[in-house]
């Protein structure tokens, strides 16, 4: 079944149409709450909010677009609200306090697993990690990050910057 007909079931109410939605879906969408979430129980939590609203909301979705991206978007604010119930972001720090941190010569990472890279980000503090992982990886930019997190853009940029840091430090003591 493609995602069109798996929609247009799942509008239906039909069980089966669900079950496969939700099996389709979850094993990508858990990484993406991984990526936001340090902890697997919470990371479970959301992804289960997450696919609940989902369910909640299919009718709502056009078929414009794809339906993975739809459902992604759910789940990364479906993280979001989990991590403003939670955690206080730190207050705006100026980029000059921080931008002695990052110094100009380019590293790279081509010898580095992905599995290492991502224990890596998961070990991150939670301001970094959720900004980074909003604009590096998601493709937010500052503006709609500040908007959705209410933080200042100021504050996302510094955090970018210092999840970049903190990034570039941990790789270079590997």
């Amino acid at each position: 079944m493609d995602d069109v007909e798996l929609v247009n079931e799942c509008k239906k109410g039909n069980p089966k149409a669900q079950k496969a939605l939700f099996d389709k879906f979850t094993p990508k969408m858990f990484v993406v709450c991984l990526r936001y979430l340090k902890q697997t129980d919470q990371a479970e939590d959301a992804l289960q909010d997450g696919m609940i609203k989902v369910f909640s909301k299919i009718a709502e979705f056009k078929n414009e677009g794809a339906l993975e991206g739809w459902i992604r978007r759910i789940i990364v604010n479906t993280c979001l609200d989990q991590i403003r119930k939670n955690l206080k972001f730190q207050t705006d720090v100026s980029l000059g306090d921080i931008e002695y941190k990052l110094e100009h010569k380019e590293f790279t990472i081509e010898n580095m697993m992905a599995e290492d890279l991502m224990k890596i980000i998961q070990a991150m503090p939670q301001g970094y990690k959720v900004v980074f992982n909003l604009f590096a990886i998601e493709g937010y930019s500052h503006q709609e990050i500040a908007a959705t997190l209410a933080i200042s853009e100021s504050t996302s940029k510094s955090q970018y910057l210092r999840a970049r840091a903190y990034l570039r430090d941990r790789i270079e003591k590997r």
